[in-house]
């Protein structure tokens, strides 16, 4: 077989840290290139392959001398097999954290920590695909100190909310506080309670949902119920009924990803507008962002031991789709 001309790849701005090339087996014929690339490069994410295949990095040729470029790839691209990948890694940029203004409101500060509310629609630390614009930035923005326990792009960051989840967060000031509550997280000694818009009526008033929770098995960016999954028990309670949706008050005992998302999916009565969990359902009023709010916070002061508690109502989106169950 002739060697694929490499020249027919695309040249890079950024320089390339690493190269991989791979000839495509008989056997893989017709399996997804992310999932391909997904065994051959296990250090890589498969959120980290589906970007760098966006960004052009990753490229399939047809077996041959100068046959063309497999063009507009795509992470579900079909092997055919034979084909020849070649995957560039560019070097990481450097990244600094700057001061943003980024909405949020602080409910209560001391020289330890800061409670914060978080709308919906914010990602709470940097990460691939978000580094600018997420609550960190506006957090040096509007905290004098942050613990830096967490790393150079967590400063502060205890726990965490999903992007689409509104509601209360405990901030760490320092690394003092940061190392207890993160503690007393571990430990199970902060007290949330968040309200949750379910599809379908809920009919029984109240229970626990007791089912462990691990990485999906095909689908590596969702969590699942599966049966060598981590202990994750959440209580609930009934607040409303609607026609064909339920408010429910949730306390999540433990902290797994996703927790509560794929623990009411799994009873058949996900959080609707939620787009991973099947959350979008025909027939009921779509929801523009995940009926998620953290609603709740209670826990002891790391500094005197007190306990807190703290509330916030949920935000005038969230309302109003109540208002509109209810009509």
């Amino acid at each position: 077989m002739s060697e694929v001309d490499l020249s027919l790849i695309k040249e890079f701005k950024d320089p390339i840290k690493e190269e991989h090339t791979f000839l495509v087996e008989d056997e893989a014929k017709g399996g997804r290139l992310d999932v391909y690339l997904r065994q051959k490069l296990p250090q890589l994410s498969r959120e980290r392959i589906k970007t760098l295949i966006e960004e052009g990095y990753i490229t399939v040729l047809y077996s041959g001398l100068h046959l063309p470029v497999v063009k507009g790839l795509k992470p579900s691209y079909k092997l055919k097999g034979g084909e020849t990948i070649v995957v560039r890694i560019p070097m990481e940029k450097e990244y600094t954290l700057e001061p943003k203004e980024v909405p949020s409101e602080i409910l209560y500060e001391d020289d330890d920590l800061a409670v914060i509310f978080k709308p919906a629609g914010i990602v709470v630390h940097p990460a691939v695909g978000h580094l600018d614009d997420t609550l960190v930035h506006g957090l040096l923005l509007k905290l004098k100190s942050l613990s830096g326990v967490g790393g150079e792009l967590r400063p502060g960051i205890v726990h965490r909310l999903d992007k689409d989840t509104s509601g209360v967060m405990l901030i760490a000031k320092n690394d003092f506080s940061h190392k207890k509550l993160a503690q007393d997280f571990k430990e199970r000694k902060i007290d949330k309670e968040y309200l949750a818009i379910l599809y379908g009526r809920l009919e029984t008033k109240e229970g626990t949902l007791d089912f462990p929770i691990g990485r999906h098995p095909v689908q590596r960016k969702k969590m699942a119920v599966v049966k060598d999954g981590r202990l994750a028990i959440t209580k609930y309670k009934v607040l409303k009924l609607f026609k064909k949706a339920t408010l429910v008050l949730a306390k999540p005992i433990t902290g797994r990803t996703h927790q509560l998302r794929v623990h009411f999916s799994h009873i058949g009565h996900p959080i609707l507008g939620d787009p991973i969990y099947g959350g979008l359902k025909p027939d009921v009023l779509r929801a523009e962002r995940l009926m998620l709010h953290a609603y709740k916070l209670g826990f002891h002061h790391p500094r005197t031991g007190t306990y807190l508690t703290f509330t916030k109502e949920p935000p005038e989106d969230f309302q109003k789709y109540l208002q509109l169950l209810e009509r």
